[in-house]
């Protein structure tokens, strides 16, 4: 009796514990329904600045509204002149070169290449103004542009190459007395058009970004969370958080999905050790460019056929431009499925002047290190933009040409159609050596995908990694993975472990028949 009741009470006080941590979990709000709750409250301005005095006055230059700006805003200048958007470089180390500065104006890309000597035309996204081939006042307070990412009109504009000023035509009394906390108008009139054209660069940062619904992106959609860039990129004395890594080679100051969701947002344990080694992107982005197609290869080889004696252009039946004669040859594509690479937040960059020793295989132009054995390493999706660009054979270095002139006769290929001319002049622009002979080489270019989230039914499926055919990360064959490798090995010691197990449940469930017909045939005695 005694016993029973002891059974009972134990019993008793462990279906408490269960019922008690129940209702516990059943009344503590999930950690997504309190992230709903937080970014549904959105920022409302507490200042009206069509009020304000200073902003009645006829603005006579776009110079002048960043004065009348900082009169009242003081010291806000001097923040923004020490960050990468105004400087276009910032400090920092790089992995066998050391401590450097890197950005724009020294870093190559595989699209329109580099700033240098087009810096007319580059400007048009740059966060200032008077941006000219031969100088810019970076220390003249003036010439910051604090309209391109405050207005709230939604008007506001650059004109194209000229040097970073406004189109022309603009409002600016009634923009200036309109403005605001950063909208993604605002980071994506520059961001979304980046490389000379919507979605060109990214693939997964595009104008149906503007407003988009759920089936684009889960965090941004206006039907969804509605969230703005800057509620994730967050910013403290005009310094983003979050580095492009197109331009970026150390792993601090970035934005992550940790941030919010924390290192294990699965209720199953298993999805949450994926963690470990899988970012969050490379399942919850099962593909990017999903609404307008997105750049992939750019041949600049065959750039430079006139027709009649003219530039002219071909696009394919979606509108995307696949032959323009000022840049070549390119390719598209929409809908598509991530590459994938190691990544533990470190890169590295081919710099103007750097020697290029192997020509046999693509130069990646922003290596992202990482790999199975490095503890900091995770699976990354990636877009990876292949082009062929101008290369000096004889001095080994990339070419960085002049493209951008206003007249005909000053060198510039989008004027004369010359590469001789135009890699003569440009490397001239950057104080480097060019042999007179010109070549195209092969490179490649990361470009981490971090937007367009997936909806939870349209996250990437287990066998679309775990399988030997056709799976995602095919690639990456630094470690085994369960469902996609085969190895001898493995396979003979899970074969014994399968038969080791089924001949314990053998043995045991023999052993327990036995003494049961034991204990049976002894009783009867």
């Amino acid at each position: 009796m005694k016993r029973i009741i002891l059974v009972l009470s134990v019993t008793g006080i462990l279906f408490a514990l269960v019922l008690s941590t129940v209702l516990k979990k059943s009344q503590e709000p999930d950690k997504l329904t309190t992230l709903k709750e937080k970014y549904s409250v959105k920022h409302t301005s507490s200042v009206d600045h069509s009020k304000f005095a200073v902003l009645q006055q006829k603005f006579s230059s776009p110079q002048k509204v960043t004065e009348a700006c900082i009169s009242c805003h003081n010291q806000r200048h001097t923040e923004i002149m020490h960050s990468n958007h105004w400087n276009w470089e910032r400090e920092e180390y790089v992995q066998g070169r050391g401590i450097v500065y890197i950005g724009k104006k020294n870093a190559i890309n595989n699209f329109c290449i580099g700033v240098q000597g087009n810096e007319e035309s580059c400007a048009k996204c740059h966060i200032g103004f008077g941006l000219k081939e031969d100088h810019m006042n970076f220390s003249a307070a003036q010439n910051i542009d604090c309209l391109i990412c405050h207005d709230n009109t939604e008007t506001y504009a650059k004109a194209p190459e000229k040097g970073g000023a406004p189109d022309p035509s603009l409002n600016l009394n009634n923009i200036a007395q309109h403005v605001g906390q950063p909208k993604r108008s605002n980071c994506g009139v520059c961001h979304f058009y980046g490389g000379g054209g919507n979605n060109v660069k990214h693939g997964d940062l595009e104008k149906a970004m503007f407003d988009p619904t759920k089936e684009i992106d889960v965090h941004m959609a206006s039907d969804g969370a509605n969230l703005q860039c800057v509620d994730c990129h967050k910013t403290e004395k005009h310094n983003i958080s979050g580095k492009l890594y197109s331009l970026s080679s150390m792993n601090h100051n970035r934005v992550t999905c940790e941030q919010c969701h924390s290192d294990a947002p699965h209720s199953s344990s298993i999805l949450n050790e994926h963690t470990y080694k899988v970012a969050c992107q490379t399942c919850h982005i099962s593909t990017y460019a999903k609404a307008n197609s997105t750049k992939i290869s750019w041949d600049w080889s065959t750039a430079g056929k006139l027709k009649n004696g003219e530039p002219y252009t071909e696009e394919d039946n979606l509108g995307n431009h696949t032959y323009m004669s000022i840049k070549g040859s390119f390719k598209w594509a929409n809908n598509i499925k991530p590459e994938y690479a190691w990544f533990n937040g470190n890169a590295s960059h081919y710099l103007l002047g750097d020697v290029v020793n192997d020509t046999t295989k693509p130069l990646a132009l922003n290596t992202l290190y990482g790999s199975y054995n490095d503890p900091e390493a995770k699976i990354i999706p990636v877009k990876i933009h292949r082009a062929r660009q101008p290369f000096d054979p004889v001095n080994k270095m990339l070419v960085q040409p002049k493209l951008f002139a206003e007249n005909k006769g000053e060198g510039a290929f989008w004027k004369d159609f010359d590469w001789l001319k135009a890699s003569e002049v440009g490397m001239k622009d950057v104080n480097l050596p060019f042999s007179g002979k010109l070549s195209f080489i092969r490179t490649e270019m990361y470009w981490p995908v971090n937007h367009m989230v997936a909806t939870k039914e349209n996250t990437v499926k287990c066998g679309e990694c775990h399988t030997r055919e056709n799976s995602r990360l095919a690639a990456l064959n630094d470690f085994y993975m369960p469902g996609r490798d085969y190895s001898a090995a493995i396979e003979i010691l899970g074969i014994i472990l399968i038969w080791a197990t089924l001949l314990g449940v053998i043995i045991h469930g023999s052993l327990r028949i036995y003494g049961s017909y034991k204990l049976k045939k002894g009783g009867v005695k």
